[in-house]
C-alpha cells in the first residue's frame, strides 16, 4: 500500500470511527474499491490497528475526564471509603460494559475477519441498522444524564456493542442506540460511546498486532499502517469535537439517510457484478 492511499484510508477511519455510520464497513467498501483482497490476513489487520489514531485522539480530547475518573477509581479499589463517589462507580461501568465485545470478539474471530466482510453483509447492515436508529433516536426519552449512567446501562450498551463486530453496524452507532433506549441524553450516549471505544479497538488493534505483524510487514507495510494510524489520530480529534456539538442540537436523521444511501449503494454495485462481494 502505497502512502497516499493509507493517509486516505487514515483519515476516513478517523472521520467515521465516532459517527454512527460504520467506520470499519467505509475502509471495508474502500479497500475493496482499491483493489485490495479485503479477508486477506494483512488487511483485515490493518483495519483494526489503523483505529488506534482513533483511540488516543479520544484519549487526549477527554483527558481530564480520564485523569478524574482513574483517579476516583483507584481510590475507591484502595479505600472503600471512597466508593459512593460517581467517578467510581462510571469506572467500573465502563469496564463491565467493554467485557462482553471482547469475549464475543474472541470466540468469532475467524467469521469476523472472513465471512462478515462480505459487501453483501455491509450493505446489508448499513440499511437494517438504520432502523434500530431511527426508532431509539424518536423512543429514547433522554431524561437521564451522564450522573445517572450505571452499571446496568453500560452493560446492556457493551452488549449492543457486540453487533458492531459485523460492519456495517457501526459501534458508535450501537452503543448509541442502546444508550438512548435507556433514556440517557445524546451527549451522554456520545460521550460513553467515546469511553467505552478505548478498551474494544485498543484490544482488537493489540490482538491483531501480536498475531499479524508478519503478515503486515509481507502485505500492506508498517509505513503504511503508521502512516494511516496518524493521519486517523488528527481527523479523529477533529470529528470528536464536531460530534459532541453537533448531537447537542441535532437529531440522527443525517446519519440515518446517508446509511441508507451508502448501502443501497453498495448492494446495487454487489448485485449488477460492478464490484465483487469479497
Amino acid at each position: 500500500m502505497n502512502v497516499l492511499e493509507a493517509a486516505f484510508l487514515g483519515a476516513v477511519e478517523g472521520l467515521t470511527e465516532f459517527l454512527p455510520v460504520s467506520s470499519t464497513g467505509h475502509l471495508t467498501i474502500l479497500e475493496k474499491l482499491l483493489g485490495y483482497n479485503i479477508d486477506d490476513a494483512d488487511i483485515t489487520a490493518f483495519t483494526a490497528i489503523i483505529q488506534v489514531g482513533a483511540v488516543f485522539a479520544t484519549l487526549l480530547y477527554f483527558r481530564h475526564d480520564f485523569r478524574r475518573i482513574l483517579t476516583a477509581w483507584g481510590r475507591g479499589i484502595a479505600n472503600p471509603s471512597w466508593r459512593d463517589d460517581p467517578d467510581y462507580r462510571f469506572g467500573w461501568a465502563v469496564i463491565l460494559g467493554s467485557v462482553p465485545i471482547g469475549l464475543v470478539g474472541v470466540a468469532f474471530k475467524d467469521q469476523i475477519e472472513t465471512t462478515l466482510r462480505s459487501l453483501w453483509f455491509v450493505g446489508t447492515a448499513l440499511i437494517l441498522w438504520s432502523g434500530v436508529m431511527w426508532y431509539a433516536d424518536h423512543a429514547g426519552t433522554q431524561k437521564r444524564h451522564e450522573e445517572d449512567v450505571t452499571w446496568r446501562d453500560t452493560l446492556a450498551i457493551g452488549v449492543v456493542q457486540c453487533m458492531a463486530l459485523i460492519p456495517g453496524i457501526s459501534r458508535s452507532g450501537a452503543t448509541m442506540s442502546a444508550g438512548l433506549l435507556r433514556g440517557l441524553d445524546r451527549v451522554t450516549v456520545t460521550r460513553l460511546s467515546f469511553f467505552l471505544s478505548i478498551p474494544a479497538l485498543m484490544a482488537a488493534a493489540a490482538l491483531q498486532v501480536l498475531t499479524e505483524a508478519g503478515n503486515i510487514s509481507d502485505g500492506v507495510g508498517w509505513t503504511a499502517t503508521i502512516t494511516a494510524t496518524v493521519v486517523s489520530f488528527a481527523v479523529a480529534y477533529v470529528a470528536i469535537s464536531w460530534l459532541l456539538k453537533f448531537v447537542a442540537k441535532h437529531s440522527y436523521s443525517v446519519f440515518i439517510g446517508y446509511r441508507i444511501a451508502l448501502g443501497v449503494t453498495v448492494i446495487f454495485l454487489v448485485s449488477t457484478g460492478i464490484v465483487e462481494a469479497t
